[in-house]
């Protein structure tokens, strides 16, 4: 996944204890920020994604 431009959650510590994303053509790259290239890789469906990050934002996930 090299050459991708990874975004670090803006809710992220300072020390990097969040996800990373990446955008590619047909796909969603998320990854673990603490290990940065040495992450494994996630790869969506861009709509899976959205309709994920959506949920988030909803507060879907709260408890």
């Amino acid at each position: 996944m090299s050459g991708c431009s990874w975004k670090t959650s803006s809710r992220s510590t300072q020390g990097g204890q969040c996800v990373q994303t990446a955008g590619t053509r047909g796909a969603a790259l998320i990854r673990d920020s603490k290990l940065g290239g040495c992450s494994p890789v996630l790869s969506v469906a861009p709509a899976a994604f959205d309709r994920f990050v959506s949920a988030i934002k909803s507060g879907r996930f709260e408890r």
